[in-house]
């Protein structure tokens, strides 16, 4: 993968942060921060998807709102439990 040299600017204490959760995930800060910024482009990618499917088939009811909400909890309960993560 190709790589490119960006220059940005940050609050101070926002870059202290970053830099300790870096060091505690034992990577370095770039990659910690294309990591963030990969997951920002795909939930724009998905919330364009979304926007795209109520455009078509209409709003999303309370209903199905609500079964999405339990389908994620299961799968972060799933997640937690099999990877031995703990809830923050």
């Amino acid at each position: 993968m190709a790589t490119k040299k960006v220059t940005i600017t940050l609050d101070e204490s926002l870059v202290e942060a970053l830099t300790g959760a870096a060091e505690e995930d034992g990577v370095p800060l770039s990659r910690l921060i294309a990591g963030a910024a990969e997951r920002e482009l795909r939930l724009r990618v998905g919330r364009a998807v979304v926007q795209e499917w109520q455009a078509q088939h209409g709003a999303f009811t309370p209903e199905e709102l609500a079964a999405a909400r339990a389908d994620l909890a299961a799968a972060d309960a799933e997640y937690l439990s099999s990877s031995g993560a703990s809830a923050a």
